[in-house]
Order: structure tokens, then C-alpha cells, then sequence
């Protein structure tokens, strides 16, 4: 009897009192909105309830190192996906590009989710997020893998670290030449996120893609790297190097600029000197074509945005500026978090999965739900 009263002690009384120190100390908070009570995601808080209720993250995955340690060097090789096809494609200047497909085997008339990749993605490294964003909606993917990543042949001297919205266009097109049944919408994860901003923003009205999702996006290219943490910034300039200049050296040599990128230490100055091997005769031309932020508010399908606090790659100090014009916005909102790192956001203890990935699904189901809801109704009011 004494027992049993001490663990009912114990269960009303310190379990809790333990749990909430848990909590605070892992940084589980509500998400923080950012948007028009006005425009396309006025009644998201009662749509979504993942938004109203905390983010918990992983407690051992609490410090933002650890956390993007384990989602890059230790979920990214234990995920098991096998593509069905990895279709590569001829842009019209020649260069070569490709479409990792999964789920091919679906109707025509099921939902494609168009993702773009990291800064040195590839198919082996999205594995995670096809894998369960696919599990989560039952939708096929289509991965557009840029120039040069997944070991593409470079038989035409140009990349650029965050893809070109030229490519873009003739992946999608492609994508509806095999698809013309199916709805399409976008994802982009971290560096991805840039094209796919700018590619909704030159697109406006007439965009394909009918809603979309940018996890960590860095916002403005021209100040994105100032807050980069520096261990991260001299790792990414140099695994940039490894994978898109050394391999390719016979491409790049007779460039003009190929010394002084090579030479590079840091993310933010690699970034800066590039312009040539990306197609552009100078920074300032490369930034008016690539640069998201300057086609930000020009986006007209609904676009949901998630940063971390504690992202070390792209700091939310990047978001800072934009904060009371996002809240202006018709078609965008920006959910933060106080942890999360840099696109892990895991929860769980056992076997942590990502927050994000099913806050991502729920938000595309959600505007698929309301397209099909239009489209009936405006087959109603045509009879």
C-alpha cells in the first residue's frame, strides 16, 4: 500500500515537474506565424493544429551541432530508397540535368511534389525526405537534380549553386509532358529553396506549381552567408570544390576567374567570385537573375516557409529584415521554431523522425484538398 503510493506520488507530482524541465531544456516552444490574417492563410492556425501546439525536439538532439551532425552524417546513410528511374535530361544549351523519380507507378492523376535539392545535393542525400514525404501524402516525387550534382557529366561549362530557373522551367515541362493529369507542387530544402522562390516569383499568376514549401531558406543570396557559422562555411566552400570544380577541371581551367575560386577558404567569398562559371559576366548580373529576394513579393500561390532559431547555416538573423513585409504578404507565411538546427527538426526518442516533413505534408494535402474543392464547385456552377 505505502508502494503503491509513492509511485502514485511520484506519477502526479514529479513526473510532471520533470517532463516541463525536459521541455524547457530541449527548447519545446509553439511555432511563432508569420503572415496576412488577410490573404491566403487566414484560417491556417484552425487547418493546421501542428502550428498551435509545441515542437518537441528530441531532447539528445537538443544542441543545433548535434542535431545537424545527425541528420547529415548519420540519417542521410541509413535511409534505404531505391529510385525508379534516374532520368537525365539535355538542356537546350546541352548541359545536362536529371529527374529522380518516386512513385511512377501511380495514376496519372495523383499529386507530383517537384523538389529541389541542397547546395551539393543529390539523390543518395534527399533519400530522407522523398522517402517520407511520399510515405506521408501517397504522392509521387520528382527530384530535379541540377548540373553537376549525383555525378551528371558537365559537358557544357556552367553551374550554379542554386540552380537556374531556366532548367527549372524545362524539368517541370517535362515533368507535365509525363504527367498531364497530375497537380503539381514544389518543395525545396535549404540552397533548393532559392530556386524555388525565385521560380514561383518570376512565375507569379502563372506558376504550374499550385502551392509550395521552403524549408531554411536563407532569403536574401547577397547577405545569406554573413551569418554562416565559419566551421560550416570553410566545410561547404570546400565540399563545393570537390564537387562541382575538381572533378571538372578540363572544363573550368580556361576560365578566367578559375585561380581565385579555387583559392577560396569561405562559403561567402566562393560564393561572390563564381559568377563566371555560373554564365555571368559579373556578380551584380548573376544576383539580378538568381537572387530570390528580389522576386520575393511578386509570388502568387500560397507559400509556407520554415526557419529555426538556432540554424547555424542559415541564421534567422537572414529573416530579420522581412519579418513586417512577410506579415503583408497575401500568398506567404514564415513558421519559426526555437530549435530545429539546419532541416533536421527531429522529435522522437527511439527512432526520431522530422517534424518538418509532416508539417510539409499536411500543409500540400491541405491545398490539394482545397484545389479539388474549387474545381468541383466551379463544375457545379458550369452545369
Amino acid at each position: 500500500m505505502l508502494k503503491s503510493n509513492l509511485f502514485s506520488q511520484i506519477k502526479r507530482q514529479i513526473l510532471p515537474k520533470l517532463s516541463s524541465q525536459v521541455e524547457r531544456w530541449s527548447g519545446a516552444e509553439i511555432p511563432t506565424l508569420y503572415y496576412s490574417k488577410l490573404g491566403a492563410f487566414q484560417q491556417i492556425e484552425h487547418e493546421l493544429p501542428q502550428l498551435t501546439v509545441p515542437y518537441r525536439p528530441t531532447p539528445w538532439l537538443s544542441n543545433t551541432h548535434a542535431h545537424l551532425l545527425y541528420f547529415d552524417m548519420i540519417r542521410k546513410n541509413n535511409v534505404q530508397l531505391e529510385y525508379d528511374q534516374i532520368e537525365q535530361l539535355t538542356m537546350q544549351d546541352g548541359g545536362v540535368t536529371a529527374i529522380a523519380w518516386y512513385g511512377k507507378h501511380l495514376p496519372a492523376d495523383t499529386p507530383t511534389i517537384v523538389m529541389m535539392h541542397t547546395i551539393t545535393g543529390s539523390p543518395d542525400s534527399m533519400r530522407e525526405l522523398v522517402k517520407d514525404l511520399h510515405r506521408y501524402t501517397g504522392w509521387r516525387v520528382a527530384l530535379c537534380v541540377r548540373r553537376g550534382h549525383g555525378n551528371l557529366p558537365m559537358p557544357v561549362g556552367k553551374f550554379c549553386l542554386f540552380g537556374s530557373p531556366e532548367d527549372l522551367r524545362e524539368q517541370i515541362a517535362h515533368i507535365q509532358t509525363s504527367y498531364p493529369q497530375s497537380t503539381l507542387y514544389g518543395v525545396g530544402s535549404s540552397a533548393g529553396t532559392s530556386l524555388l522562390v525565385r521560380y514561383l516569383g518570376e512565375e507569379g499568376e502563372q506558376s504550374p506549381l499550385r502551392a509550395a514549401f521552403a524549408l531554411c531558406p536563407g532569403y536574401d543570396l547577397e547577405t545569406g552567408f554573413d551569418h554562416l557559422h565559419r566551421f560550416y562555411s570553410r566545410y561547404m566552400a570546400k565540399k563545393v570544390l570537390k564537387t562541382f570544380v575538381h572533378p571538372h577541371v578540363s572544363v573550368w581551367q580556361s576560365k578566367a576567374g578559375f585561380k581565385q575560386l579555387i583559392a577560396q577558404k569561405e562559403l561567402s567569398q566562393l560564393h561572390r567570385s563564381y559568377f563566371e562559371f555560373a554564365g555571368y559576366t559579373s556578380y551584380a548580373d548573376y544576383d539580378q537573375a538568381i537572387n530570390p529576394i528580389h522576386v520575393f513579393e511578386q509570388i502568387k500561390v500560397p507559400l509556407m516557409i520554415l526557419n529555426a532559431e538556432d540554424d547555424p547555416v542559415c541564421n534567422i538573423r537572414n529573416f530579420d529584415p522581412y519579418k513586417d513585409r512577410v506579415r503583408e504578404l497575401d500568398h506567404v507565411m514564415v513558421v519559426t521554431t526555437k530549435k530545429g538546427s539546419h532541416c533536421g527538426f527531429y522529435e522522437g526518442m527511439r527512432n526520431p523522425e522530422a517534424w518538418s516533413t509532416k508539417l510539409m505534408a499536411d500543409f500540400l494535402k491541405l491545398q490539394h484538398a482545397r484545389i479539388l474543392k474549387e474545381e468541383k464547385t466551379s463544375k457545379v456552377k458550369a452545369s
